[in-house]
C-alpha cells in the first residue's frame, strides 16, 4: 500500500488528492502484498491475518492529536469472514471525533469495492451500568469470502479520556494541556506482518518513552534547518534493507520531531489459565510529555480542587453529623463514611455533561442523584470526610494490571485517600466494599496507585496484605456409626475478603435464598443430607466477621462392606467448593511450568480442622499422610491422626499474596496439589 503521511491544516486534502492521484499504484501494491500476506496453511489457527496496521499522530502544541489509523486486513476462514462483515469503532462525543475515511474490499478475483456512505453508520454504543453517551461507527462490509481483504482508513482527533467540554475543537484537547500521552500495544489476538505508530511532536515538547516486555525498531528524525518540508519516502521495492514491507512516505516537519517505531511478525500471544495481564507481559510502547508522575499528581490534585468536585454543601453536612453523632473515635467515623458512600451511591455512571473523565463529579451532584461510578463514589467519600474535618483527596489506579514509570495514563479506577490523626495515609475504596468488613478490598494489594494531593506525589504500590487477614477456617466434630452414617456440626469463619467470598452467597439474594445456600451446599456430598440446626450470621452486620453454624445427618455417607468402613473426613473433603470460598481450588494445576506471572484474587490463610469418633473398627488399613510443602509463595501442612477411636484431621494452607512471579509457581502449586490430595484421600478400616 501507498502509505502517505501529511501533518497540518491541510491534511485530509493533501491526503485524499494523493490516494486519487495514485489509485493504480495503490491497488496494486495492495495486491502484493495481500498475495505476499499468507493464507490459512501459515496461519492456521486464526481467522484472518493482519497485513498491515499503520498509526500515525500530529501533535499540536496544545496536545490536540490528529490521528490516521490505517489497517489492510486479509481474510483467511469462513468464521474471518463472518466475523468481518461489520467492523465497527468506538468513541466518545465529548472528547474525541473519528471519520471513516476509506472502506474497501479487495477482492481475490482482483475487483475493488468502495463501500458506499450510506454503509457507515454512526449510532449510541450498546451499555451497561455506564451511560455517558459513548457511540460507535460501523462499516459494513458485507458478504466476505476467504481470501478477500479489507481495508479502512480512520482519522481521529482528540484523546480518551473526557473532561470538561468547549466549542469547536478546544474540547478535543487533552484534559492536562499542551501535553501527549499514548499507551500502544505490539501484541494481537490475530497475526499481524506489520505494526507501525509514528508520532510527529513539536521539538519543543520532550517525550519520553519506552518499549516493555519486547523489543521494536525505531528511529527519530529531527526537523529540517530550512522552513520548506521535505518527503523522505522508503520503497520496499528499491531496497532490500527498507524500513517498512509496504511503501511508506513519512515527512520531515519543521519544529516537529517525528518518532517511529514498528514490529514485524506479531503472531497471537501464548497464553495461560490465571496468567497476569496481557500488558504486564506482552509488548508495548509508552511514552508522554509529562515530565514525571508528580507533575500529573499536582495537575490531578489542581482540576479537581478547581473544578470544586468535594465542596461540602449543607445537606452533605447535615448527612455526615447526623451519621457521626456521637461518634469520637477517628477510625469508627471512618468505617462509616466508607461504607455508607460504599453502600448508598448505586454504582450506576449517567451522562452528567460537564466532569467526566479525571474531574470528580460535585459530591453535591452525587449527594443527590445517589449514583455514579468508581470516582463518584470516591468523590462522595471525600466529600464527606471533609465535612467530618479529615483531610481527604482523591487516587488513581489501575485495577487487573500494572502501571509502569513512564507517566502515561495508565489508570481505570479511583479511590479515596484520607489522613489520620498520626499522620499515615490510608486508602478506601466505596466502590469495591460494598457489604464488606475492608475499607480497601485487598484484592487490590500489589496495585500501583497516585495520590491527587497539594504537594504531589510519586506512583505507589499498595502492599501485601497478610494472609492472615483473609483467613477462612473451617472447624467441626462429628460421629461416624457403624452404618455409614455421619452426624456432626461444624463452624465456618471467615475474615477480609474470604469473608465477603463467603457473605456474598447470603447478601447478594433475597432473604428467603439464605436458607437454600446450606442445603444446596450438602446435596452436592449427598441427597441424604439432613440439616438439624443452622445458624447464619447477618450478613448486613459488619461489625463482625461472617460465621455459619450447622448440624447435620447424612446417612450412607461411608462406604460399608463386609470387611471394610470407607470414608473420606466431610471437612477435609470440603462441602464449600464454590469460587466465592475456595477460588483457589479452580487454579490449572496440570501446568507444570508457567512462563509468565499469575494472580489470584487475594492473599488467604486456609484452615481446617476436625474430629470424628470411629465406630468399632479392627484395625486401620489407609490412614493418608501427606507432605508438608513450604516456600516464600505458599505453604501446606496437613494430616490425619487416630488416638483410640478419635481421628484428628487437621490442615492449614496458605497463599501470600495476590501476584506472583513465574517462579513462584512450584511452591505454590505443590502446596495446593497437597491440598487436593488431602480432600480426596480416603480413609480405610477393617471391621
Amino acid at each position: 500500500m501507498k502509505r502517505l503521511f501529511y501533518f497540518g491544516s491541510n491534511l485530509a486534502l493533501m491526503f485524499l488528492f494523493i490516494i486519487s492521484t495514485l489509485w493504480g499504484q495503490t491497488v496494486d501494491l495492495n495486491y502484493k502484498l495481500i498475495k505476499k500476506g499468507g493464507d490459512v496453511n501459515d496461519f492456521p489457527n486464526s481467522n484472518v491475518v493482519v497485513i498491515y496496521d499503520s498509526t500515525s499522530v500530529d501533535v499540536q502544541e496544545t496536545g490536540l492529536s490528529y490521528v490516521f489509523m490505517h489497517k489492510l486486513t486479509k481474510i483467511l476462514t469462513a468464521e474471518g469472514a463472518t466475523e468481518n462483515r461489520v467492523v465497527t469503532f468506538n468513541y466518545d462525543p465529548l472528547s474525541a471525533d473519528i471519520e471513516i475515511r476509506i472502506a474497501k474490499i479487495y477482492r481475490k478475483n482482483g475487483t475493488v469495492e468502495v463501500i458506499a456512505p450510506q454503509k457507515i453508520y454512526d449510532y449510541p454504543a450498546p451499555a451497561r451500568a455506564i451511560y455517558w453517551g459513548a457511540r460507535d461507527k460501523a462499516v459494513e462490509f458485507g458478504r466476505l469470502e476467504p481470501g478477500d481483504a479489507i481495508e479502512t482508513l480512520i482519522f481521529r482527533k482528540g484523546f480518551t479520556y473526557a473532561l470538561l467540554t468547549d466549542e469547536d475543537d478546544n474540547k478535543f484537547i487533552p484534559p492536562m494541556r499542551g501535553h501527549y500521552y499514548d499507551i500502544v500495544e505490539f501484541w494481537s489476538n490475530v497475526p499481524v506482518n506489520e505494526k507501525v505508530y509514528m508520532v510527529a511532536m513539536p521539538k519543543d515538547k520532550p517525550l519520553q518513552y519506552e518499549v516493555y516486555n519486547g523489543e521494536l525498531t525505531s528511529f527519530i528524525h529531527f526537523p529540517p534547518q530550512q522552513n520548506n518540508v521535505e518527503t523522505v519516502q522508503v520503497n520496499p521495492y528499491a531496497k532490500q534493507d527498507s524500513k517498512f514491507s509496504f511503501q511508506h512516505n513519512f515527512p520531515t516537519v519543521p519544529n516537529k520531531v517525528l518518532y517511529c517505531w514498528s514490529k514485524k511478525n506479531i503472531l497471537p500471544l501464548k497464553t495461560e489459565p490465571g496468567m497476569v495481564a496481557h500488558s504486564d507481559i506482552a509488548t508495548k510502547l509508552l511514552m508522554s510529555t509529562s515530565p514525571d508522575w508528580y507533575a500529573k499528581s499536582l495537575w490531578f490534585h489542581k482540576v479537581n480542587e478547581d473544578f470544586g468536585s468535594f465542596d461540602v454543601t449543607p445537606d452533605v453536612q447535615k448527612k455526615v453529623d447526623e451519621l457521626l453523632e456521637g461518634i469520637t473515635d477517628e477510625m469508627q467515623k471512618i468505617d462509616i463514611l466508607t461504607h455508607w458512600s460504599a453502600d448508598e451511591i448505586r454504582y450506576s455512571g449517567i451522562s452528567m455533561g460537564e466532569g467526566e473523565g479525571y474531574t470528580l463529579h460535585p459530591g453535591e451532584m452525587t449527594f443527590r442523584d445517589r449514583c455514579g461510578v468508581c470516582k463518584d463514589k470516591a468523590g462522595m467519600l471525600i466529600t464527606m470526610l471533609r465535612a467530618a474535618g479529615f483531610e481527604s483527596y482523591p487516587a488513581m489506579t489501575m485495577a487487573g494490571s500494572r502501571i509502569d514509570k513512564i507517566p502515561a495514563d495508565q489508570f481505570n479506577h479511583s479511590v479515596t485517600i484520607a489522613k489520620l490523626s498520626n499522620g499515615d495515609w490510608i486508602l478506601l475504596d466505596p466502590t469495591w466494599v460494598p457489604g464488606v468488613r475492608e475499607w480497601w478490598s485487598s484484592a487490590e494489594q500489589q496495585q500501583q496507585y497516585l495520590m491527587g494531593i497539594p504537594n504531589g506525589a510519586d506512583i505507589m504500590t499498595t502492599p501485601v496484605s497478610p494472609a492472615e487477614n483473609h483467613y477462612w477456617k473451617l472447624k467441626g466434630e462429628s460421629e461416624l456409626k457403624a452404618d455409614g452414617t455421619l452426624e456432626g456440626s461444624f463452624t465456618l469463619e471467615a475474615e477480609g475478603q474470604s469473608d465477603s467470598g463467603l457473605r456474598r452467597a447470603f447478601a447478594r439474594g433475597y432473604k428467603s435464598g439464605w436458607e437454600e445456600f446450606i442445603p444446596a451446599t450438602l446435596a452436592e456430598i449427598s441427597l441424604k443430607a439432613e440439616i438439624l440446626e443452622e445458624k447464619v450470621h447477618d450478613p448486613a452486620d459488619l461489625s463482625k466477621p461472617m460465621t455459619i453454624y450447622v448440624k447435620y445427618r447424612i446417612t450412607d455417607y461411608a462406604t460399608v462392606t463386609k470387611e471394610n468402613i470407607i470414608f473420606t473426613p466431610l471437612l477435609a473433603f470440603n462441602p464449600f467448593r464454590d469460587g466465592g470460598n475456595s477460588g483457589e481450588l479452580r487454579t490449572a494445576t496440570n501446568i507444570e511450568e508457567r512462563q509468565y506471572g499469575f494472580r489470584t484474587r487475594c492473599s488467604k490463610l486456609v484452615e481446617i480442622e476436625e474430629t470424628i469418633t470411629l465406630p468399632s473398627f479392627s484395625k486401620a488399613l489407609e490412614i493418608p499422610e501427606f507432605k508438608n510443602v513450604g516456600g516464600k509463595a505458599a505453604s501446606f501442612n496437613g494430616e490425619y491422626k487416630l488416638t483410640g477411636n478419635k481421628l484428628h484431621v487437621k490442615a492449614t494452607h496458605v497463599m501470600e499474596k495476590r501476584i506472583y512471579e513465574a517462579e513462584d509457581w512450584p511452591d505454590y502449586r505443590s502446596a495446593l496439589l497437597e491440598r487436593i490430595k488431602f480432600m480426596n484421600s480416603p480413609i480405610i478400616l477393617a471391621k
